[in-house]
């Protein structure tokens, strides 16, 4: 039977990869020259979209966005600060990155994590850990006009996997949920921000796009 509550580690996770994905949709909607309401629209969707699916798919219903005042809060909270200190956040040229790639990080191991408290299998459950981190991702993209992330050619999905797997793997083998998160959550975030740094692409297809 699934916990009654959350472990604590799981729900500071969420919170904080809740806050840095909604503050790179927030960033991403002031940059796309859109009102108050679309700042928080989007901090919203891209905070909450992947554990409100994870939530879902495992059965822990009502989705903890849903059930915890706390969840609400946070992107409504990210989206405030970022539509007002945009101008100086604007500076920094790849914040929405970085943010995306922290909040991809702490997702990816928390819906992982979770799965596996909810009677998961292993693989079931990093594969679910990933899409708990590219869930709102897409979400905002799909809203903001542009293709997802995940679509393009970066690598973004295949960190995610990767981080939930350590992560997953390592709760088995009896380590500390603590020690088990953070590794996974560095594999996934070195990586995803090495294939930034370096122009990693996953293959794409060769020769003309006509058919």
């Amino acid at each position: 039977m699934p916990p009654v509550e959350p472990a604590p580690t799981l729900i500071v996770l969420d919170l904080i990869g809740i806050f840095v994905f909604a503050i790179s949709g927030a960033l991403v909607a002031v940059r796309k020259d859109l009102d108050l309401f679309a700042v928080l629209v989007l901090a919203g969707t891209t905070g909450l979209g992947g554990g409100f699916l994870r939530d879902v798919l495992i059965d822990a219903t009502p989705p903890a966005a849903l059930a915890d005042w706390r969840y609400l809060l946070v992107p409504i909270a990210a989206g405030l600060l970022a539509f007002v200190y945009h101008p100086a956040l604007g500076r920094m040229e790849r914040l929405v990155t970085v943010f995306d790639a922290f909040g991809l990080a702490l997702f990816c191991v928390a819906g992982a994590l979770k799965a596996v408290d909810y009677g998961l299998g292993p693989l079931p459950a990093a594969l679910l850990g990933m899409v708990t981190g590219i869930g709102g991702g897409m979400v905002r993209d799909v809203l903001a006009g542009r293709v997802p992330i995940v679509f393009r050619g970066e690598l973004y999905a295949t960190p995610a996997i990767a981080g939930a797997m350590v992560a997953v793997l390592m709760e088995r083998g009896g380590l500390p949920v603590v020690v088990a998160a953070l590794t996974g959550a560095s594999v996934c975030l070195v990586w995803r921000l090495l294939a930034v740094w370096r122009g990693w692409q996953a293959p794409l297809p060769r020769g003309s796009a006509s058919v």
